[in-house]
């Protein structure tokens, strides 16, 4: 509480990114100051089994052995040159190898400038303005994509928060999720004027959502049909689902793909990438302009090769997606014998709990989940040693370091955390 109190003398709200101030679950922050496997420590001491996993970041768990020492050797050389190094190459040549659709890559600091990015691509490649998003998505704090939805099937959006400009917001067409008749009313209305689609292949940021499989054929469809670009946003999905993400699991290509948190190994990185006749009208070789101090940042890449390359050895997926279901299973066995309203999304290693009975299938109906009684489970579980995202509309992560007794212990301690309810 005394650190909580100096750091609102010296950032804003005490943190650098909204959610960590807990506000949502009415609960003061946590301060973490290590991390090691499938646990988190907090300033006090206190031990927690992690499902936060840094918002998706330790597929690997926590500080692996094997990154950790190749990011300490290349740290005494240099923390920054600003040129192109090495590893730049090494890890772009990883990703296009994983990733079927992605012929060259370039590298930035963030999802937020791989959508951002993206999309500016987008636009100069067809030299038209509109984007289509889907409600619930979450593409970073970019202006044209931190939109909400207006009224209407398939309308333009509306600015999502102050400091946008609603001229700026009305360049975004917001389509329900997995809703394929308003994807067919937007692109006979407005077709020939699509830059871009973006998309998360399995939603993350509402919670997590599976798509139906038709809704992302016809997506790519319609695409194609009137000339726009596919983006498919995977920055949570990416390596972390398959090697070569959701489009990997569905087997739908996509023009452009967006690519962050378990890419950069826990350092700060973002990429997208694409067809070579798209990506080579990025400057230098083409006019559309996107540039970056720290982008290809040594430290970065090698912390992002050496987790790629531990991933594609261990092909850990399988597995993974066991520990997923059985972990999903448990919980709804539990808040079902109590009588509690819930339903459970996972996908490999992303689930969430929603506190609803009904299927959720798009934001709408993760919407009406009961927010309280998350923010009481939510409370009673930190306590019980357990940390989740501090948000009912988060994904909640299982990395290859969760152990078959960190999900007997966590489960125990979901059954106490939900009879106090």
């Amino acid at each position: 509480m005394e650190l909580l109190k100096e750091a609102k003398k010296y950032l804003v709200g005490g943190v650098n990114s909204p959610v960590r101030a807990f506000k949502s679950v009415g609960c003061e922050p946590i301060f973490l100051v290590r991390a090691k496997g499938s646990k988190v420590y907090d300033l006090e001491g206190k031990e927690y089994i992690d499902y936060l996993g840094s918002w998706g970041v330790a597929l690997l768990g926590h500080a692996p052995e094997e990154v950790v020492e190749k990011v300490k050797e290349e740290a005494k050389k240099g923390l920054s040159f600003g040129l192109t190094n090495p590893y730049e190459v090494k890890l772009a040549k990883e990703v296009v190898e994983a990733i079927p659709s992605v012929d060259k890559v370039r590298f930035v600091n963030s999802g937020t400038e791989a959508t951002m990015s993206a999309i500016r691509l987008a636009r100069g490649v067809k030299g038209r303005k509109f984007v289509v998003k889907f409600e619930g998505c979450y593409h970073g704090h970019y202006d044209s994509l931190l939109v909400s939805a207006g009224s209407g099937v398939a309308t333009f959006g509306l600015p999502g928060t102050a400091g946008i400009p609603e001229e700026v917001a009305r360049l975004t067409l917001v389509l329900p999720y997995n809703d394929t008749n308003a994807l067919k009313e937007a692109f006979e209305r407005y077709g020939e004027d699509i830059a871009c689609a973006i998309v998360e292949p399995i939603a993350g940021n509402m919670g997590v959502v599976i798509p139906d499989l038709e809704f992302l054929k016809e997506l790519r469809k319609l695409t194609q049909e009137c000339g726009a670009l596919l983006i498919f946003d995977e920055v949570i999905t990416g390596f972390r689902v398959s090697l070569s993400g959701a489009q990997g699991l569905f087997k739908i290509e996509p023009d452009l793909t967006t690519l962050g948190k378990v890419l950069g190994g826990g350092f700060p990185v973002g990429a997208y990438g694409g067809r070579e006749k798209i990506m080579k009208e990025l400057a230098p070789e083409g006019s559309i302009y996107q540039a970056g101090t720290l982008s290809g940042n040594p430290i970065a890449m090698v912390a992002g090769y050496y987790t790629l390359l531990k991933v594609k050895e261990e092909r850990p997926y399988q597995k993974l997606h066991e520990r997923t279901k059985e972990l999903a299973e448990g919980i709804l066995s539990i808040t079902k014998e109590r009588g509690i309203p819930s339903t459970v999304n996972y996908a490999t290693s992303m689930l969430t709990l929603f506190f609803t009975d009904e299927e959720v299938r798009d934001y709408e109906s993760a919407k009406r989940s009961d927010l309280k009684l998350f923010a009481k489970f939510f409370k009673n579980l930190l306590e019980e040693g357990v940390l989740i995202p501090p948000s009912q509309f988060e994904a909640w992560f299982i990395s290859t370091a969760h152990t078959k007794e960190d999900l007997e212990r966590t489960l125990e301690k979901v059954e106490r955390a939900i009879k106090r309810l």
